[in-house]
């Protein structure tokens, strides 16, 4: 029979895997109630759980500090929610983040992964740019990492934190679909990308729920970029019969909508509702109008990703690699969504 685990305990009380670190290192009072104390003792009774004793020992030399691995996030227009993210999450229970980047460069990479287990690191967080399925850097050891907005190319292979990228292109096509529109156009990212994919899936998840037929002219691939939703716009607008709503691949495709529908005099919201995705800082609120937009979770999974690690470590256990987090991505309301005239 396997031994029982913090996680184990956690589930028969109902409580978090850290508050039964809390509970066996020590930490509990001011973070649980006494109740909450003695549920914990007493599931681990149940179990007959004993917390690893050299794990325990170990922790006294743990350097406090966590790892954050990039591609190239730390010049992408969201490093700073996911490393604020990680740092705050981090700085409640007595930790660091020491940044390094690798810019897709495989030597820099390796280099990075050699310099993370030389300073012993307590854990590492693995953080893409994209959303993508990713070839995991050597060295990097399963049971002390988490990946932050990617997937490991292996399912199972390690732990991941994403966004729940079919549920917000959902949540894109309700704003419209709420405000009373019915005949809605998608100008969505690249082919064979996965965040793309999934908001598609969201959108025909929302059409078909409120009993929409999805037309396919009306769907289109548009890209990520200001030109090609400008152009990808143009296609569905410059015509007899358009849509009332425009869903968008993000917030740079939805910006050349609104430059397409100035040019053919398509007053937007009042003619035009446009609804983006990302909430990419210094453009969303910007534009004219502000853009309603789907936010993604950045700060969310860099602090979630560290949480895990800690949680783990916290409990002398390692990160369970069957774990894949999405988070919900909020839609922010702003003014480029109306009801459609009459």
């Amino acid at each position: 029979m396997n031994r029982p685990t913090a996680r184990d305990v956690a589930a028969l009380a109902e409580v978090s895997r850290a508050a039964v670190s809390f509970v066996f290192s020590g930490r509990a009072e001011g973070n649980l109630s006494a109740e909450t104390q003695e549920r914990i003792k007493k599931a681990a009774r149940e179990l007959g759980y004993r917390p690893d004793e050299l794990a325990r020992s170990l922790r006294k030399r743990r350097s406090a500090v966590i790892g954050l691995l990039s591609d190239e996030i730390a010049t992408s227009p969201f490093a700073g929610r996911m490393v604020l993210g990680a740092m705050e999450a981090a700085r409640e229970r007595g930790h660091q983040v020491l940044l390094l980047e690798s810019r897709l460069d495989p030597e820099a990479e390796a280099e990075a992964v050699a310099e993370l287990r030389a300073r012993r690191v307590d854990g590492v967080v693995y953080a893409a740019m994209s959303m993508r399925r990713t070839a995991v850097p050597r060295g990097l050891d399963p049971e002390h990492a988490v990946l932050a907005n990617c997937l490991p190319r292996e399912p199972g292979s390690y732990a991941s934190v994403v966004a729940h990228e079919r549920a917000g292109g959902r949540a894109a096509v309700d704003a419209l679909i709420g405000a009373g529109h019915r005949k809605i156009a998608l100008l969505g990212g690249e082919a064979h990308n996965i965040a793309a994919s999934d908001r598609a899936r969201g959108f025909r998840d929302g059409l078909r729920a409120a009993g929409i037929e999805a037309r396919e002219e009306w769907v289109l691939r548009a890209g990520w970029q200001i030109d090609e939703g400008y152009a990808a716009a143009l296609r569905v607008l410059d015509r007899a019969e358009r849509p009332t709503g425009l869903v968008c691949a993000n917030d740079r495709v939805a910006a050349g909508a609104l430059l397409a529908a100035a040019r053919l005099g398509i007053d937007v919201p009042d003619e035009l509702s446009v609804v983006g995705y990302d909430d990419q800082d210094q453009m969303a609120d910007r534009l004219v109008p502000a853009l309603t937009t789907v936010a993604l979770p950045h700060l969310e999974m860099g602090a979630t990703a560290v949480r895990l690690l800690l949680d783990a470590a916290d409990a002398g256990e390692p990160v369970d690699r069957t774990l894949a987090h999405r988070l919900k991505c909020p839609l922010i309301t702003r003014d480029s969504v109306r009801a459609p005239k009459g």
